[in-house]
């Protein structure tokens, strides 16, 4: 294998590129936020001067949306959020058009720092003076590792609940030094990418991984939160007898009015097949709760990081690779469990992620973000703040004739009947739900 290095590019394999190129042409026609954005953002380049690092999956769509910032204007350098997530056609094809891209598929953890840290310095004094980040580990090595580059940065658009959590500790802790815009909890990100992105991606990992047949099988949820709701729904149209884990009461509630039998880990560990975390917290599958599982039980992660599952105190027993990001794990009672993507992203270490479509509404609110923080930063105080609402709803008006979905229009009289703007919204107020 081709590994292919300089200070511009750390890839697997250069050769992959054309490869990459067909993908993300295919990928356009599903990504219709983004193309519309470049179509009315291309000559006006709104993001002129913004020099952005970027850590987000390096993948196909991915691909999409770097190209989509440097139409815009925009100059770039990238790497991946997580070891396992990268499309290593995907970093070719961007590497190929001249594109800073640090990231391959197998990373070790000395390496995925490594590459962070490179999208920080570039030829010519390069610094960024924006992020865009997924997890916040890009904001966390800026701010704990190289604090004077915080003089320039304008703001940060952070895309995963986990990385939100994690700003909100940080500015709770006075350590954020810039803007935050919370990409995370507009509603066209969190009741969609998280929701019906994770609905179709969570199985197609694990039937890619191990081919079993879900119907049938006791699925345990950890987590009833969005991510938790898309998960719980595709596996019960599997035919899957689903359980649900649950911190917050009204998630649970909602599990139970959906129908879903909410547990406890411990009752389900000896009996489940299928266990899968959806949480954001750490330690939800522990050592002393693997060990009661039944013999070839299958623990995935659908969260950012690999800290739900105390994957690392498995570590001292023997591991079997069955192929890439499978593993067996021999216990000391015999018993075997299938570890999928060593307790990371099972979506993306053992598929392809999400599909382009939801991933354009995801990062056309990323690309609406990087502009308001370039071009209005006086209107965001330090701290997190969520899109306004009439741009969330925008993006979602940019994806609904891709799916032939039409608005009825409000006649003037039930505008004010209602209190909205019969033409331009937003149509609903802040505190409405969805």
């Amino acid at each position: 294998m081709e590994i292919t290095m300089n200070q511009n590019f750390w890839i697997t394999d250069s050769n992959l590129a054309n490869w990459g190129r067909q993908e993300i042409e295919i990928a356009e026609v599903e990504m219709p936020g983004l193309m519309a954005l470049r179509r009315k953002y291309k000559e006006k380049k709104p993001l002129k001067g913004a020099r952005i690092a970027g850590c987000i999956h390096m993948t196909i769509q991915t691909a999409v949306l770097i190209e989509t910032l440097i139409d815009l204007g925009a100059e770039v350098r990238w790497s991946s959020c997580n070891i396992f997530s990268t499309q290593d056609h995907a970093a070719a094809a961007i590497a190929k058009k001249g594109i800073p891209v640090f990231a391959r598929k197998g990373e070790t953890e000395k390496e995925y720092w490594e590459c962070i840290n490179a999208t920080l310095e570039g030829p010519s004094g390069w610094k960024p003076n924006m992020l865009l980040d997924d997890g916040g580990d890009l904001t966390m090595c800026v701010l704990n590792n190289h604090p004077k580059l915080c003089q320039e940065i304008r703001g940060v658009s952070e895309e995963t609940t986990t990385g939100v959590h994690r700003l909100y500790r940080m500015f709770k802790q006075k350590n954020l030094k810039f803007p935050a815009i919370n990409v995370n909890d507009s509603v066209t990100k969190s009741k969609f990418d998280n929701l019906y992105g994770c609905r179709e991606s969570l199985v197609d990992s694990i039937k890619r991984a191990t081919n079993i047949m879900i119907a049938g099988k006791r699925v345990v949820v950890c987590g009833y939160g969005n991510v938790g709701k898309g998960c719980a729904q595709s596996l019960r149209s599997y035919g899957a007898i689903v359980y649900i884990t649950e911190v917050d009461p009204i998630c649970a509630l909602q599990a139970s009015m959906e129908g879903y039998q909410v547990t406890t880990m411990e009752a389900m560990a000896p009996i489940a097949d299928i266990f899968v975390t959806a949480t954001g917290n750490i330690d939800v599958i522990t050592h002393e709760h693997m060990v009661q599982m039944k013999n070839q039980a299958i623990v995935c992660n659908i969260g950012h990081f690999n800290k739900e599952i105390d994957v690392n105190s498995l570590k001292k027993y023997q591991w079997i690779a069955i192929k890439p990001q499978v593993d067996q794990v021999i216990l000391p009672n015999e018993k075997r469990l299938t570890i999928l993507a060593e307790g990371r992203l099972v979506n993306l270490g053992c598929a392809a992620g999400h599909s382009s479509f939801i991933m354009s509404i995801s990062f056309t609110n990323q690309v609406l973000a990087q502009i308001e923080l370039w071009k209005h930063s006086e209107k965001y105080p330090i701290g997190l703040s969520v899109l306004p609402k009439h741009l969330d709803e925008k993006v979602a008006y940019l994806h609904l004739s891709h799916v032939g979905a039409k608005l009825t229009k409000l006649t003037k009289k039930q505008a004010s009947y209602i209190n909205v703007d019969c033409r331009n919204g937003p149509f609903k107020f802040d505190c409405y739900r969805y």
